[in-house]
């Protein structure tokens, strides 16, 4: 496993039940910004960490798995929603 791929689980693992984060969001906490598809390929390459609370920039699921992401977020309470974490202070925007 590579130093990306620890970051990435961990951050993915850090993410609250029925939330989600966006795959650049991801990137960006693993110091790798603009690393969007290198967090996909690392959460194909990774096991046992909750995949399904990673979605789009625009909050909108993966059509390939669209139907069991949404079932596992569902079964943590996600609404379908407002239930996108918030990103980080960066370029005059506010989060966590």
């Amino acid at each position: 496993m590579t130093a990306f791929q620890r970051k990435v689980a961990r951050i993915v693992r850090g993410i609250p039940r029925g939330t989600t984060l966006s795959y650049g969001e991801v990137a960006l906490r693993a110091g790798k910004p603009g690393g969007a598809r290198a967090v996909v390929a690392a959460l194909h390459t990774l096991g046992d960490i909750p995949w399904w609370r990673v979605a789009r920039w625009d909050g909108t699921l993966a059509p390939q798995v669209a139907r069991l992401q949404a079932t596992l977020l569902r079964q943590e309470g996600w609404n379908g929603r407002k239930s996108k974490i918030s990103p980080r202070r960066r370029e005059g925007r506010e989060g966590f």
